[in-house]
C-alpha cells in the first residue's frame, strides 16, 4: 500500500501534518507543492493555446514558490534571532513549509476558475488580473495554515506575533518581483512560447498598473 500524501491532513492540521509533530513530512510536503503547483501552472499557461507555454508554466510555478521561499528564509531567520526566537525556529520552519504546500494546493483548487475566466474573456490583461486574484486567495489559505502552526508558539512567547506578520510581508514582496522576472506564465497569443522574456527585468507594480488600465 502506497503512503498517502494526506492533503486533507495538511489543510486541517491533523495526522502527519499536525501542529507540533516531532518529525517533518519533508517529502510529502515537497511532492504536494510540486504536483499542485505544476497543475495550476499548466492551466495558467494555457491562455494562448500554446502547449509549450503551458508546460513551461507548469515548471515555473513550483520553481517560483521554492526559490522565493529560499530567498526569504535567511532573512526570516535573522528576524527570529533579533526577536530572541531562535530556539523555536524549527517549529516556525515546519509551519512555513506547510503553508507553502497549502499555497500550492489552494492554487490547484482554483485552477477550474482560472480556466473558466480564460473561456469567458479575450482580454489578456483581464487574464493576468484573474491570475493575480487566484494567487492572492491562495496566499490567504497559506496564511491560515501558518497561523495554525504559530498558535502554540505565540502562546509560549507573544513575540512570535511579530514573526507571523514578518513572513507574509517579506514573502509577498520577494515573490511578486521574482514572479515578474520569471514571466511569461499565462501565454500571450501574440507572442511565441518562451521560458523568459528577452527584456526580463522591470517592476511588477508598474506592470500591474498597466494591466489594470488595459483590463478596464
Amino acid at each position: 500500500m502506497r503512503p498517502s500524501l494526506d492533503i486533507d491532513g495538511l489543510l486541517r492540521g491533523k495526522g502527519l501534518h499536525g501542529v507540533g509533530g516531532r518529525s517533518v513530512p519533508w517529502w510529502r510536503l515537497a511532492v504536494i507543492l510540486l504536483l499542485a503547483g505544476a497543475l495550476y501552472g499548466a492551466v495558467m499557461g494555457s491562455y494562448g493555446g500554446l502547449p509549450a507555454q503551458s508546460a513551461t508554466s507548469a515548471a515555473k510555478v513550483p520553481l517560483l514558490v521554492v526559490i522565493a521561499s529560499l530567498v526569504c528564509l535567511p532573512n526570516f531567520y535573522v528576524v527570529n534571532l533579533v526577536l530572541g526566537l531562535g530556539d523555536d525556529f524549527r517549529a516556525a520552519f515546519r509551519g512555513i513549509l506547510s503553508a507553502q504546500a497549502t499555497f500550492a494546493v489552494c492554487l490547484a483548487s482554483l485552477s477550474p476558475i482560472t480556466a473558466l475566466c480564460y473561456a469567458t474573456t479575450s482580454n489578456y490583461h483581464m487574464a493576468k488580473l484573474a491570475n493575480a486574484a487566484m494567487f492572492a486567495l491562495a496566499l490567504l489559505g497559506a496564511q491560515q495554515t501558518l497561523t495554525r502552526h504559530y498558535r502554540p508558539l505565540i502562546a509560549s512567547n507573544p513575540r512570535h506575533r511579530i514573526a507571523l506578520l514578518a513572513w507574509p510581508t517579506l514573502y509577498f514582496f520577494v515573490a511578486a518581483q521574482f514572479a515578474y522576472v520569471l514571466r511569461p506564465y499565462i501565454g500571450n497569443p501574440e507572442f511565441p512560447a518562451e521560458f523568459l522574456r528577452t527584456h526580463w527585468w522591470g517592476n511588477v507594480y508598474v506592470d500591474l498598473w498597466w494591466s489594470v488600465r488595459g483590463a478596464f
